[in-house]
């Protein structure tokens, strides 16, 4: 079977021309919380921690804001994107359409991240009105962005396939998602914690992912760049497992 780019660039449109017509929502709100967060933690904390691990605070959290709205973007844009069809039942028209489950995918998962990877551009560049910043490592950090991006929309479109109603999109990215990254050193180094508390800390995964990013930044973070590449590969690993067991199964696609 060949691969039917037409259908796939189709669904990539939809969802892109989606995006603009929210421009708003998808784009000004997490500037303008961006901006806040640097107004709250920048003046607030940043006045009396001065330094982390030789980096400004007001430029240390720059990364983790940028995979705070990484996380939440790439979910919310990838489940409602899937989600929708299946609330209007126009989900039967794509599954019916010479499209195969691969492509469907592609197309969903690289609007959402497209819509992800731009915002984190966006956010970056809003950040470097306020503190000067550096990016060691400029091909390393957009493939982070780019591959975080992509996994996190493969993990919305799991949660838009499972979810029943509005509120469980919700669910996961306010709930869980959100709390881990406020967790995971977004704001702070980890090595700051007491022993006990670290240790505790390095069982979550957006650790890896937070600290991953942060060395493209500065060359350093809270744990080897290496293991921040194999949990984010690993992480992509299993929700390509699940995506493939939905389409095989049909679950929640068909009922």
């Amino acid at each position: 079977m060949t691969f039917n780019a037409f259908g796939v660039w189709a669904i990539y449109r939809f969802e892109m021309a989606r995006a603009l017509r929210t421009l708003w929502q998808s784009v000004v709100t997490p500037v303008i919380t961006t901006a806040l967060y640097f107004v709250v933690f920048g003046s607030a904390i940043g006045g009396r921690m001065t330094e982390v691990d030789g980096v400004a605070y007001g430029a240390f959290i720059v990364p983790g804001l940028i995979m705070l709205s990484l996380f939440t973007q790439s979910i919310f844009n990838a489940s409602f994107g899937i989600y929708f069809p299946k609330f209007t039942g126009t989900i039967y028209e794509i599954l019916s359409a010479p499209v195969s489950p691969m492509e469907i995918v592609i197309a969903y998962v690289g609007a959402a991240a497209t819509k992800s990877a731009v915002l984190g551009l966006i956010i970056l560049g809003t950040a470097a009105f306020f503190v000067p910043l550096q990016v060691l490592h400029p091909v390393a950090m957009f493939a982070m962005l780019v591959l975080i991006s992509v996994t996190f929309s493969l993990f919305g479109f799991i949660i838009g396939i499972w979810a029943d109603g509005f509120e469980q999109l919700q669910m996961i990215p306010m709930l869980v998602v959100t709390p881990l990254t406020f967790l995971g050193g977004s704001f702070y180094s980890i090595d700051m914690l007491p022993p006990v508390w670290r240790t505790i800390t390095l069982f979550n995964p957006v650790v890896y992912l937070i600290s991953g990013f942060r060395w493209t930044f500065y060359g350093s973070g809270d744990v080897a760049v290496g293991w921040s590449v194999l949990a984010t590969l690993g992480f992509l690993g299993v929700c390509l497992l699940i995506v493939g067991w939905m389409f095989r199964t049909g679950y929640r696609l068909k009922a």
